[in-house]
């Protein structure tokens, strides 16, 4: 007497029949496929054991039913995305969701390298330089109205020099007579030292630290032989081209000061009326 071999389910024999084996248990092909195949997400039908079967996103489908939504094109050895829940190859994804190339007016394909921009899309070897017409790339630009350009081409171009070393003011700088300057370069003509942030004046057009101005080209005061600027509020005394300081203008035996005061000159001396009386 022959073994029973029978579908562990239906319990019917498979002798002469065709069966499948899971886990160690036999079992018919209906009872397989009813037992353990997959719904299609698609067409809710059982995905049989000889069919092809693929899985995405923990959904299982027909080969034949995985499929574009929008064209039905067969998905299963194509590229695809997924929008809402809706699969759709690339063309499809691409014609409706994808951003124009603003430059060449072609399709920025999903994946690929691009930039956006104001609002706009360029492919990566699409934005270039306006006037060096190179890529940009992940580098700096400026954008000038509907043109870009790279940092070296737009200095060239556009941004100021500074008038003493001719080099471009990339950033801060000193305007002195409507001129850009470096704030380095902003120099006193006498003794070098940076004029930027400091009180300065000119003479022939040529900026000075005011220590210089009065040291080169300013009276000396009658009484301390220093320079009268004049700057900061400085007041002096001016009398027949003798200037003195404020402070300094005092008589010249008693020292009392002569500011608003009547004096008399005597020679090279200024006198207070007491001291004029003694002579």
């Amino acid at each position: 007497m022959s073994e029973k071999f029978d579908c562990d389910h239906c319990k019917e024999s498979l002798y002469g029949r065709k069966y499948i084996q899971s886990e160690d248990n036999p079992y018919c092909i209906p009872c397989y496929d009813s037992l353990f195949a997959n719904t299609c997400d698609e067409c809710k039908e059982l995905i049989g054991h000889d069919s092809r079967e693929l899985f995405y996103e923990e959904r299982h489908y027909h080969e034949h039913c995985f499929r574009c939504f929008r064209c039905d094109r067969s998905l299963a050895d194509e590229p695809f995305t997924s929008q809402d829940d809706s699969l759709l190859c690339n063309d499809c994804y691409c014609n409706e969701f994808s951003s124009k190339c603003v430059a060449c007016d072609k399709t920025v394909m999903p994946g690929t390298r691009k930039l956006e921009y104001g609002g706009s899309t360029w492919h990566e070897s699409c934005f270039i330089c306006h006037s060096c017409e190179q890529p940009i790339g992940s580098k700096s630009f400026i954008p000038d109205k509907d043109e870009h350009y790279c940092v070296p081409c737009y200095e060239n171009k556009f941004a100021p020099r500074c008038t003493r070393c001719k080099q471009v003011l990339s950033k801060g700088g000193v305007t002195y007579r409507e001129e850009p300057w470096h704030k380095e370069c902003f120099v006193c003509t006498g003794c070098k030292i940076q004029l930027a942030g400091q009180h300065f004046t000119s003479r022939d057009d040529s900026p000075y630290c005011l220590k210089c101005f009065g040291n080169l080209y300013a009276k000396k005061c009658e009484a301390c032989e220093k320079p009268i600027t004049g700057f900061g509020g400085g007041k002096y005394i001016s009398f027949e081209e003798r200037q003195w300081h404020q402070p300094c203008f005092t008589c010249s035996r008693c020292s009392v000061s002569l500011v608003g005061a009547g004096f008399f000159p005597e020679r090279d001396e200024i006198l207070c009326r007491d001291c004029n009386t003694k002579l």
